[in-house]
Parts: structure tokens; sequence; C-alpha cells
């Protein structure tokens, strides 16, 4: 798959309906109909991804896993170093978003930047990443949640619990698409307020270590604290994925072209600002750090340590219901990507996938697919962290392919598209820092894979060069030409 590969030319539908809108117009001149219901406001776009990252999610449920690597110098230091390092692959993806705004996002990016090729594996990195999140955060809700119902500490009973989520994921993303943007309205405000709450009923109602103890360095990993520390970033950077959400909505946004960009980077800052008042809210009310750090579920044992039992309880039900609201925004922004592919012919049975339910304008059985995928990767990769790793490492890979196709076209003068929100001459050194931690945690993030999960990424590697170079070379069109022809 080389950048550079020419797609082949397709025949593009023009709608016979007239007049169009400016966005449904701005769409048809990328090669593309509007299908899907358009809705979404700005806000609402920024909601998409905000609750996709979930601080109340990513934050928690890897929480032991930060405090157990690198204890409470990791919430101290390693959350803010993610946060200004993601800054630049989130200013990155928010240009392209601006330039090229479609449901296919980073595939169509890569695509028209790079090749058919480069687009192709950009297209299944991101659908395993994707996916892989979806099942992190939802096994990690139904993790959080077995617990707080009191039900037993197997994983019979968790994936029970895992499956009943995902249905109700899929059943409200096929049958409410109004209902889901205003869940997913309700859904930004429940984190914000939520987290609120949380930090201020620790703030105030729990007893507080000193400001020192956040300087503690103390680690699980034999390999010493410096290794433990870089691995607990993964709870940071895991938390930081799927911004690319809005992206992905964007056939579904008013005004694209700057709504997306403004709800990629929004939502990485102010979920950087609400993660770090939590984190720093939670360590300093830990009472016990050895017995924390040994505890089954870390961030549930302070709260109850700290609050006590009730108001420890309505604390993790907030956190719940923000879980839930993540598992539904990260089936929306799945589906949307599947939807994307399979209508350019990119995945088996795209005839099927592509399909748009004509009484609820929805991708229905994209959004199946997106369930059943979360529920097959769950059961694969049995260990929490490998799931988390495993998604991490995926979308990264696809953030990246598309940054580097837009760094070369930029340089070579082929990519003469803009959108109304560009870098400018900061476009370069933006997009060289942010490819320089996207490998960095890429190589990073393969050490918390268990062995299952690292020889079935690296089938899927070569799995995905085999179809290209076997089959899909030939077959594969790609985007719409005049797509490229807009650039």
């Amino acid at each position: 798959m080389q950048p550079g590969d020419a797609p082949r030319e397709e025949p593009v539908a023009i709608a016979a309906e007239a007049p169009l809108d400016a966005d449904a117009a701005e769409l048809q001149k990328l090669g593309y109909l509007q299908q899907l219901r358009r809705g979404l406001g700005g806000f609402g776009n920024f909601a998409v991804s905000f609750s996709v990252i979930s601080v109340l999610t990513g934050a928690v449920t890897l929480y032991g896993h930060g405090l157990r690597n690198g204890g409470p110098f990791e919430m101290l230091a390693g959350w803010p170093l993610v946060t200004l390092m993601t800054l630049p692959v989130a200013l990155s993806l928010a240009q392209l978003a601006s330039s090229y705004p479609t449901a296919g996002a980073l595939y169509h990016w890569s695509s028209i930047l790079g090749g058919r090729g480069w687009g192709f594996g950009t297209a299944w990195m991101n659908l395993l990443g994707q996916v892989a999140v979806t099942a992190g955060v939802d096994y990690g809700l139904a993790d959080f949640l077995r617990p707080v119902l009191g039900l037993p500490e197997e994983r019979a009973p968790t994936l029970a619990l895992f499956a009943a989520i995902l249905v109700s994921h899929g059943l409200l993303n096929h049958l409410g698409v109004r209902a889901v943007e205003l869940l997913n309205l309700v859904s930004a405000w429940h984190h914000l307020l939520g987290t609120l709450v949380v930090v201020a009923a620790l703030a105030f109602f729990a007893p507080h270590q000193p400001a020192a103890f956040m300087l503690t360095r103390v680690t699980t990993a034999p390999q010493g604290y410096f290794y433990g520390f870089l691995i607990g970033l993964l709870q940071a950077q895991w938390t930081y994925t799927g911004y690319d959400a809005s992206a992905h909505v964007t056939e579904e946004t008013v005004d694209p072209a700057r709504n997306a960009p403004r709800g990629i980077i929004l939502s990485v800052l102010l979920s950087g600002l609400a993660g770090y008042a939590l984190l720093i809210a939670v360590t300093l009310a830990i009472s016990d750090l050895p017995a924390a750090m040994a505890a089954e579920n870390p961030f549930l044992f302070v709260l109850h340590g700290a609050l006590g039992g009730r108001l420890g309880d309505a604390m993790a039900w907030i956190v719940i219901g923000a879980m839930w609201f993540c598992g539904l925004s990260s089936i929306t922004s799945n589906s949307r990507m599947i939807f994307a592919f399979a209508r350019d012919g990119g995945l088996p049975g795209s005839a099927r996938l592509s399909r748009v339910s004509e009484r609820f304008k929805s991708p229905h059985i994209a959004i199946w697919v997106s369930v059943l995928g979360a529920f097959v990767v769950a059961l694969y990769a049995r260990a929490y962290d490998a799931m988390t790793a495993l998604s991490t490492i995926a979308l990264y890979a696809s953030y990246g392919m598309p940054i580097i196709a837009g760094l070369l076209a930029r340089r070579s003068g082929t990519w003469t598209r803009r959108g109304p929100w560009d870098l400018g001459r900061f476009s370069a050194a933006t997009n060289v820092l942010a490819l320089a931690w996207t490998a960095f945690i890429m190589v990073l993030f393969v050490f918390p894979l268990d062995g299952v999960a690292r020889v079935g990424f690296a089938l899927f590697i070569a799995a995905l060069l085999g179809a290209w170079f076997g089959v899909m070379r030939r077959s594969f069109i790609g985007p719409p030409q005049t797509t490229l022809e807009t650039r």
C-alpha cells in the first residue's frame, strides 16, 4: 500500500432534487448524496467526541492501571503530559476534517491525499480501533457495574451485563436517531456536571492527603518505576481516543467544515481540564495507598473509603451513567465509519452494510455489525488492559496515516482544497509533532498486549496486506473521483 496509488474513476450519482441546502450541496461536490439526517449543531458535534473521550470512563476504568504502574505521580504528571501531546494530533485531524467533511473521515482523507491503498489501510485500522474501543468501554462499564449490583467476581455475569449494554446501545442507534442526538447533548452535560459533582463531593466531604502526596512514586512493574510510569500512560492515552467521532458525524452536522474541527479540539481541551481535576481529587482522597493499589476496583475503593457507602454509591452511579453514554456515542461513530467505507465497496457485504433505514435514517446494519464486532473483541482479548491497548494502537495508526498523507501532499503542493479551519504556516511543525507522539505510543503500548492479542494483531496486519495486494488493489475503487477533482 503506497501513497500515490490513483483511484479508478467511478460514476457519481447526482441528486435530481433541487435546490439543495449548502451543506448537502457541498457534500455532493465531494461525491455523495445526503442520506443521513443532518441535525447536529456545533454543541451536538462536540458532544459526540466529548462523550466518546469520556473522562468518567477511561480515567476511571483504568485508574487502577495508572495507580499500580505509576502511583500518585502518574496522575500528577502523566495526564497533563498525554493531554499536551495529544493536542497536535487533534489539531492535525481538525484541519483535515475542515477540508473534507464526510462520514468516511480518516479513510477519505488518506485516500484523497495518499491514494486508494493508503485509504484502505487507514479504514481497516480505524475500524479495528473503534470496535476495540466500544468493547473496552462497554466491557469496562459491565465490570464496574457488577460489584455495584453485588454480582460475583466471575466472567459470566460480566459478559451477560456487557451483552445487555451493547444491545441497548444498538437498539437506540437503530431506532432513535433523534433520541441519540438528544442523548448526546444530555451526555455532554452529564459528563461536565457529573465530573464537577464527584470532584466537589471529594473536595468537601473526604479526608485529604497533603499536596506532597501527589509526588509519591510507586510501581508494581518488575521492570522499575520509569517503565511503570510509561506503561501507566495508557490510562490517559486510551481516554484520549475517539475524538475523531466529530469527523465521522460531519454528514449529520450543520456547517461541518467549521463545527467538526471545533468539536475535535474542544473535546480534547475540556476533557483535559475535567479529567485532571477528577484525578487529583480522587488521588488526594486515598487513605491507604497499598490497599487501594491491591483493590479489585481502586476507584470504587477510594470513593467508598472517602465518602462512605451511600454517598460513594451515588458518585459511582454518576460514573456508570457517563460510561453508558460513552458506549452509546462509540457505537454511533463506529457505525458511521462502517457505513462510509461500505458505500465505497471496501467491506465484505458492502451493499448491505451501506444501507440506510428509510424509516429511521440510520445505517442500521452497520450499527449491529458494530455491536457484534465489539462482543467478539471482548471474547478474544480477555485482559482489559489488552483491549484498551489494542484499541489505542489501532486508532492512533489510523490517525497517523492521514496526517502523513496530508503532510506529504501539502509539501508537494497537491493538497490545495483547504477548509475554513487551517493551521497555515504551523501545519508542518504540528503534523511532525503529532506523528512523533503517535509513533512513540504505538510502540509503547505493544507491551500491555497479552500473547494472544499480539498474535491476533499481527495476523490482522498480515491479512490486511494480503487482502490489498491479493484482491482489493484491483477491485477497490475508493472514494468518488469527483472528490479528488475538488482538491
